[in-house]
């Protein structure tokens, strides 16, 4: 299970493809903003050493420079033109670097799939329902909060519901996200998505979960007064259990 837990640090544990590749797209940045940082701590470090010097002994910059090639030497750190070309080429070659894999990455969370599964998320004020076409009849149900004097020992405050999504696991799945009133937006990030349900709308997302579990979410837009009390839970099953809960769902219907 992949839930919340106490003074987290870090993301929650990846269970899919595209959650795997945001976390290393994460550290791989990571590592470049490390070193810009060192790069900037020690150009301040020299010019507060150089200010105080310059105050400390205003009438003698022999102490600063001990003679003039070093003076001519500082001036040319200060006001190069190599140095000039360092730090205009230096930060686009990064830039370079990063945006490799990010545009990598979301073509990859862009790709057209041919998905075996469709399911539809629909906001409301103030809770989610979903909607299973693929079969003869449409299997749909309700998913709202549990209140907290309804939970149960182990569940999760305000994260909890009474229905939560059943997705079969190694299975390429389409989620199609609107909303019938105001915007709302299907998000839950063990699986890496986090997609806008607007009015009028069908945006999608594409779904592949690798392993079993119970991953939880919450509508990520300001969408009224009860917007902290819609959760989203995802349980991903094998593909037997899948089948024998929709077998129980359209014989319910």
């Amino acid at each position: 299970m992949s839930g919340p837990f106490t003074l987290p640090v870090g993301f929650q544990d990846p269970a899919t493809p595209i959650m795997e590749g945001l976390i290393d797209l994460h550290n791989y940045i990571f590592f470049y903003l490390t070193l810009i940082f060192i790069l900037v701590v020690y150009m301040f470090y020299r010019i507060i050493l150089d200010f105080y010097f310059t105050i400390r002994y205003p009438r003698n910059q022999a102490i600063c420079w001990t003679n003039r090639k070093d003076l001519r030497k500082g001036m040319k750190v200060s006001h190069g033109s190599d140095l000039e070309m360092f730090w205009t080429i230096t930060p686009s070659f990064i830039l370079l670097l990063i945006a490799v894999p990010s545009f990598a990455l979301l073509y990859a969370m862009d790709e057209v799939l041919n998905p075996s599964i469709t399911f539809k998320a629909i906001g409301h004020q103030w809770y989610w329902s979903y909607e299973y076409s693929d079969f003869d009849t449409t299997i749909g149900f309700d998913s709202n909060l549990v209140f907290e004097n309804e939970l149960k020992k182990g569940e999760f405050r305000l994260l909890q519901v009474d229905n939560p999504v059943i997705l079969p696991i190694d299975t390429h799945i389409r989620v199609i996200i609107t909303s019938l009133d105001v915007l709302h937006s299907w998000a839950v990030p063990s699986l890496g998505v986090k997609v806008d349900a607007a009015p009028g709308r069908l945006n999608q997302a594409f779904i592949y979960l690798k392993r079993e579990g119970v991953f939880y979410g919450q509508c990520s837009e300001l969408c009224g007064v009860n917007h902290g009390f819609m959760p989203i839970v995802v349980k991903s099953v094998s593909v037997n259990e899948y089948l024998a809960w929709v077998s129980k769902g359209l014989q319910s219907n």
